[in-house]
């Protein structure tokens, strides 16, 4: 495959009035020649985060780099590597980790894609050989257990307790922050397990009175989840085409390039249920 010297990549305006683009396509050189120990990448596809959309309208907790390029999940190929890559080829798959000096458990740096950096929705991207996955990891299935959708209700807690018969779940993936996290854990079993994951509700410092007396309560185990490190990614994905496990059912809709803003503005109304996929060429 040809080595481009331009890419094109989706900006962010950094404009927050309602109404206002919230990115804007852009045409760009490539950091070219590459970098000794740089892989140049051609993207196949990027699946938008929550966090996309918050930042690019202005609501993320940290500092991002103004003007940054969205995205932090994608899939590619390598185009051209850097006379001392070692560990990759030109034509190996791969997808980036999202924390870029996140490599292993010792690791103590912290540079996020899309924030503290750029990151991916663009049609090429370029980064240093250690700090990718490959192969790129294609698919996950939908578990097949028994669920149910509780959307918008403040007493959520108490329908889940009915269809557990009082006991409560084992594990709650609490997406909603300080507003919902409480009623979070009282859907959960004694001795279960809360992950808190995002924080779509916003800042109600208000709402955790009970959150001493409920976790002592229930015994529950709460933890922060946050993404892991390219050694943990690389077990991932190993595993995953160890067992070919397939995406199709967490899908919730793919787009082209050129309407990469208006999927960000569709995940930023929260109209998606699974992963929103912006598609790049074939």
């Amino acid at each position: 495959m040809p080595q481009p010297t331009q890419r094109q990549a989706w900006r962010r305006t950094d404009d927050y009035a309602k109404g206002a683009p919230k990115v804007k396509l852009v045409t760009e050189d490539l950091p070219l020649p590459l970098h000794p120990t740089a892989v140049l990448i051609k993207v196949h596809a990027v699946a938008l985060n929550y966090r996309d959309a918050n930042i690019a309208n202005g609501g993320n907790p940290w500092p991002v780099t103004p003007n940054g390029i969205p995205g932090n999940d994608a899939a590619g190929e390598i185009v051209s590597v850097g006379n001392r890559v070692s560990l990759v080829k030109a034509g190996d798959r791969v997808a980036p980790i999202t924390d870029s000096k996140f490599v292993n458990a010792r690791s103590t740096g912290r540079s996020w894609l899309a924030a503290n950096e750029d990151g991916i929705l663009a049609t090429n991207i370029a980064f240093d050989e250690k700090l990718r996955s490959s192969p790129v990891l294609e698919a996950v299935r939908k578990t097949r257990d028994p669920s149910r959708q509780l959307q918008g209700s403040p007493r959520m807690h108490k329908e889940v307790l009915r269809l557990t018969n009082g006991v409560g779940v084992d594990l709650v993936i609490e997406n909603g922050g300080s507003s919902s996290l409480v009623r979070s854990m009282e859907c959960t079993r004694r001795g279960g397990i809360v992950s808190q994951v995002g924080y779509l509700g916003g800042p109600k410092p208000e709402n955790l009175k009970e959150f001493v007396s409920t976790i002592i309560d229930r015994r529950l185990n709460v933890r922060g989840i946050n993404a892991g490190s390219k050694d943990d990614q690389d077990e991932l994905i190993a595993a995953i085409s160890a067992t070919q496990i397939a995406f199709e059912d967490i899908l919730d809709s793919t787009w082209s390039f050129d309407k990469a803003d208006k999927a960000i503005e569709y995940v930023w109304q929260g109209k998606q249920v699974g992963k929103v996929v912006i598609k790049l060429g074939d």
